[in-house]
């Protein structure tokens, strides 16, 4: 059987995030898992020589075209085609919407149907977005109605599908993400990056949904009796982290305890998480959450908002927060900055839930997927 992949995505670098990181872990362990079916993966020329081929059935096709744009409509459906898969998988719902091959599609959340604070996270203007937004609602759409079959990437998601759309609960597989298995961070030199312990932790982008502006105002008022203590969010420097950046500098936080590390390495990355005070995820809407996660496996206390997929994935190893309050957060600051929010007990626990999420496993029934539909 030949599959494709649209793994345009691949890479947190270039795919950005939980997707870029999820196309990559998918494409790593079906190669070694897989020794039966054959694979075409489409890729970007950023992440083209980034993908390393190490199983002969896997081969790679150059698509050079950005994802939520006219060649994305146009050009993908044609190599698609030309390329004479079976089946596809496009691991997020941008589906061109002539494409002619079967296909599967992973559905991460539904931010753009579910959060009304999405409709921020751009710079365009009202006008331009408003335009883009039907688009977008069109292309999701297509995706949910005309795939074969849709994974979904937690229950909540799964729920989530089933609520906004008219789609049998028979026609979406829940398949956990995994996490990557903790690195050597003895390499990893923060000092360099201006961060210092102790510090709080935030991963990820800083779009509207991701509620960092309430770590930031959460922030300003511990800091006045522990300005000792740094905020520290890596993550990739857009517009919408300057703009955190510049809340923060309103609040009156010194820049000298607020740092932003950009798109760092997962050697700097797991430094980070290995040395954080405290890890703070106060996402008002998630599909998943692998920083958590990660953070766990590394050891941190982590805090988490009380919404959505969050107590699912987290479970009971986890100190959740409801995100509107502040004030609950910077008790939860507190404790962390006393040590009295965990203890070694706990870190181990929580260790041992987070490392149970594997890749593998995530690849082995997403392989099941492919060979039950590409033979309906």
């Amino acid at each position: 059987m030949k599959i494709g992949i649209d793994a345009r995505f691949y890479g947190p670098r270039t795919g950005g995030g939980g997707i870029g990181r999820y196309v990559a872990e998918l494409v790593t362990h079906l190669q070694q898992i897989d020794a039966e079916n054959s694979y075409t993966l489409f890729l970007r020329k950023e992440n083209f020589h980034e993908c390393v081929i190490k199983n002969p059935r896997f081969s790679k096709r150059l698509v050079d075209v950005p994802w939520y744009s006219i060649a994305e409509q146009r050009v993908l459906p044609r190599e698609v085609a030309a390329a004479k898969v079976q089946l596809m998988h496009y691991p997020h719902w941008n589906v061109p919407i002539f494409t002619r091959v079967p296909f599967v599609v992973t559905i991460h959340d539904l931010i753009l149907v579910e959060d009304p604070l999405s409709a921020r996270a751009t710079t365009k203007s009202a006008f331009v977005h408003g335009v883009k937004y039907v688009g977008f609602r069109t292309v999701l759409e297509n995706a949910i109605h005309r795939a074969k079959h849709i994974i979904a990437v937690s229950d909540y998601t799964k729920q989530s599908v089933l609520r906004h759309f008219r789609v049998k609960s028979a026609n979406v597989t829940v398949i956990h993400n995994g996490v990557t298995p903790p690195r050597d961070t003895s390499g990893a030199h923060l000092v360099g990056f201006g961060v210092y312990e102790p510090y709080v932790l935030c991963v990820g982008n800083a779009y509207p949904h991701k509620n960092l502006h309430a770590v930031v105002d959460a922030f300003a008022v511990f800091r006045s009796g522990h300005p000792d203590v740094q905020l520290v969010f890596a993550g990739r420097r857009d517009v919408f982290s300057k703009r955190l950046e510049a809340h923060a500098e309103k609040l009156g936080i010194p820049s000298h305890s607020i740092r932003f590390v950009d798109t760092p390495s997962d050697d700097t990355l797991a430094g980070l998480y290995r040395h954080a005070m405290l890890f703070v995820w106060p996402s008002r809407i998630e599909g998943f959450g692998i920083p958590p996660l990660e953070a766990m496996t590394y050891g941190a206390p982590v805090a988490a908002s009380n919404t959505t997929s969050m107590p699912e994935i987290l479970g009971n190893y986890a100190t959740y927060f409801d995100p509107d309050d502040v004030d609950a957060l910077v008790a939860i600051m507190h404790r962390a900055r006393s040590g009295q929010l965990v203890n070694n007990d706990h870190r181990a626990l929580a260790k041992h839930h987070a490392e149970g999420f594997s890749w593998e496993r995530t690849a082995r029934e997403t392989q099941k997927i492919y060979t039950t539909f590409a033979k309906q």
